[in-house]
């Protein structure tokens, strides 16, 4: 579906396609599902920070990481998508917003993608490599240095390519993340620099991981139950194998298609699928917090009795007393 809009700046038209599904579906769709999963991930959030045992744990923090990442596109990035439902522009029609909702739109889905492609290499890491974490110096060499290089690199980066690139964006106000022509794009080595290292590298090595860990945890399936810590590692393995098959499902088909337009399929092929492989990105980053909370049963009850009312109640066993004339007694005075 296509419909024609025109820039504020120069005052062209444009043609820009949108997904089939109406726009007031689109609305409720992302409003319903936006905020249960913002609340489980400010409980998970809150419960790992809180929580001695849980904040310690080195499985935990890539978990984190990912949601505080996803939160901005929670908070702000479908916020500004339910406002354009409702005006059918960007409000308010500031270069200020079109910028903040490309950074938030940009780095933090970026900056989940390639955490996903961590997580996937760190589970073989934590299940046949543990050894390596036993002292300090290991901890910091393969499981912090990585996230700090992470997240500082794609912070670091976005920040430089939106906000202080020389360049001239054009703002169209009337077009879904104004136009998601951000001017950095427009220099040739940085666009194929994105594509390659930011989505088709993650989304590769997170598939060949998660593959391997799957198989290598059926070879040695034996030894592995006779850990003590098999209950923790297959819940670990169960996670990851859950957001992987959503998360590649999604990418790993928009970036094939991006590939084959590159090498020379017409742009016409496949635009509305993309659409809709843009579209359905966020609701990975919407079953998240919850494909998560599996691996914390202890939160997960705590959520059935708190939020959904889910309450076992004690049966409780009242006497009845019959009180009679003769119960009363009587103080006669003589």
């Amino acid at each position: 579906m296509s419909f024609e809009n025109s820039s504020d700046n120069d005052g062209e038209s444009f043609s820009f396609p949108e997904v089939s599904v109406p726009r007031p579906v689109r609305f409720w769709l992302m409003l319903l599902c936006d905020i249960p999963s913002i609340v489980c991930s400010f409980c998970l959030i809150i419960h790992i920070i809180m929580n001695r045992t849980q904040r310690h744990a080195l499985h935990n923090h890539t978990i984190l990481l990912l949601l505080i990442f996803y939160l901005p596109i929670q908070l702000i990035d479908i916020t500004f998508y339910l406002i354009f439902f409702s005006y059918d522009s960007i409000q308010p029609s500031q270069p200020l917003v079109c910028l903040l909702w490309w950074f938030v739109d940009y780095c933090f889905y970026v900056g989940g993608i390639v955490l996903m492609a961590w997580l996937a290499i760190e589970r073989h890491i934590l299940i046949f490599y543990d050894r390596l974490l036993l002292n300090r110096r290991g901890r910091f060499l393969f499981h912090y240095l990585p996230l700090i290089i992470i997240v500082t690199y794609i912070l670091l980066f976005y920040l430089i390519v939106i906000f202080l690139l020389p360049c001239e964006n054009n703002y169209l106000y009337t077009v879904l993340v104004c136009g998601s022509s951000p001017c950095y794009e427009s220099y040739g080595i940085l666009g194929m620099w994105e594509f390659i290292l930011h989505a088709a590298t993650p989304v590769l090595l997170e598939g060949i991981a998660s593959i391997a860990l799957l198989l290598r945890v059926q070879i040695q399936r034996r030894r592995l139950r006779q850990s003590n810590q098999w209950r923790k590692q297959r819940r670990m393995i169960i996670q990851l194998l859950l957001v992987t098959t959503l998360n590649i499902g999604i990418n790993f088909s928009n970036c094939a298609l991006f590939c084959a337009q590159f090498f020379g399929l017409s742009l016409e092929y496949g635009v509305e699928a993309q659409l809709y492989f843009s579209f359905l990105d966020y609701f990975v980053i919407f079953l998240f917090p919850f494909i998560s909370l599996s691996q914390f049963p202890d939160l997960r009850k705590t959520i059935k009795k708190k939020l959904l009312g889910v309450v076992r109640r004690q049966p409780h066993h009242t006497a009845t007393v019959t009180h009679t004339r003769r119960d009363i007694p009587m103080n006669r005075m003589a």
